[in-house]
């Protein structure tokens, strides 16, 4: 249940960086409080039972790879190839991180 709260963190990541930017009333920035808010409170969560270190990079991976996805695809920023492979790389190392952490908590739990 702890990475999907990270998984959870990292995509709400995603609305409310791109809130920051969007923002124009008292309303919308109510919204991205609460959800930067949220999404602290499952990373947090997450950490109970989780390594810190992976936990943060995996949210961070997702969220930053999330952004320039969304940038890319929602709001016109140039589409480049080098980009997305930057992606692939940061994702790589989610992945990594995740399976040698799941790996070490087994070794812990035995």
């Amino acid at each position: 249940m702890a990475w999907v709260y990270v998984i959870l963190a990292g995509v709400i990541e995603i609305f409310w960086v791109i809130g920051l930017k969007k923002a124009s009333n008292a309303l919308e920035w109510v919204a991205v409080i609460a959800a930067i808010a949220i999404s602290f409170l499952l990373l947090f969560k997450a950490f109970k039972s989780l390594p810190v270190g992976t936990v943060y990079a995996v949210f961070t991976g997702l969220g930053a790879g999330g952004i320039v996805l969304s940038e890319i695809f929602l709001f016109g920023e140039p589409f480049s190839i080098v980009k997305i492979a930057f992606i692939g790389l940061i994702f790589v190392g989610v992945i990594g991180l995740k399976r040698i952490s799941g790996e070490q908590t087994e070794k812990e739990a035995a």
